[in-house]
């Protein structure tokens, strides 16, 4: 496992938001969270990126304990992040927003900074010209810059938080086969997401958190069949889809 959590517990005062957690992600898979809102999936996904500092548990990434550690420690260790709502440089061109991740991350290569920001941007199929300010881009556009500026830190686990959000299906579909593309390089890729149709497109397996507790966790077919996360979360329309 490239990723290992154990126990972990989030708290906001009296709030218990994630409630002894633990799971396991592989190199190159494709893993979810999906749960109802208010289900803590993003505040784990926190707690994995260095934002929120557990309560109790133990974080490992390629072995060894990274609980606690900030950010800027995490991206520099191999792992990175794309957020719900896109947040780049507004004043700088794509490729200026990508050349900040390419030069502050740890990538093990001998290639330029700049090299590596234009390699990314072929990689995730850039749209528009590397000299459009982050500003005048749409929300399509802003998620591909979004995974452009993650890749460039040459993470080895990246972090994706609602990557469908604002997208239509067939920009959500174009989208998904990106990240299959990153998993296909050897990434482990962590998914927070309500769409459904995006889980059963690219994960390998998948975790289904309530109230803050883990409820089901195994490949997608048997999860999204599991009685317990039906009706928790699913619906019984589900079923019949």
């Amino acid at each position: 496992m490239i990723l290992e959590l154990e126990g972990i517990t989030k708290r906001f005062g009296g709030l218990v938001a994630v409630n002894a957690v633990s799971l396991g992600v592989e190199k190159g898979r494709v893993f979810g969270i999906i749960g109802p809102n208010g289900a803590g999936k993003t505040t784990l996904l926190n707690v994995i990126a260095g934002s929120h500092k557990p309560e109790a548990g133990t974080i490992r990434f390629e072995g060894r304990a990274v609980t606690g550690l900030a950010p800027h420690e995490l991206c520099r260790l191999g792992i990175s992040r794309t957020f719900q709502v896109s947040r780049p440089f507004p004043k700088l061109t794509a490729m200026e927003n990508v050349l900040v991740a390419a030069v502050f991350g740890s990538p093990g290569t001998s290639r330029t900074p700049q090299q590596r920001a234009l390699d990314v941007l072929e990689f995730v199929e850039f749209p528009m010209s590397e000299d459009t300010l982050a500003e005048d881009l749409n929300t399509l556009q802003l998620k591909r810059l979004d995974m452009a500026r993650a890749l460039a830190s040459g993470p080895r686990l990246l972090l994706l938080d609602e990557v469908a959000a604002g997208l239509t299906p067939s920009e959500s579909e174009r989208l998904m086969k990106l990240v299959k593309r990153v998993a296909g390089q050897g990434i482990a890729v962590v998914v927070v997401e309500h769409v459904m149709r995006v889980i059963t497109q690219v994960c390998d397996r998948v975790a289904v958190l309530h109230h803050g507790k883990k409820i089901a966790e195994g490949c997608c077919d048997e999860v999204l069949k599991n009685e317990t996360v039906v009706e928790a979360y699913l619906g019984e329309k589900w079923l019949l889809h």
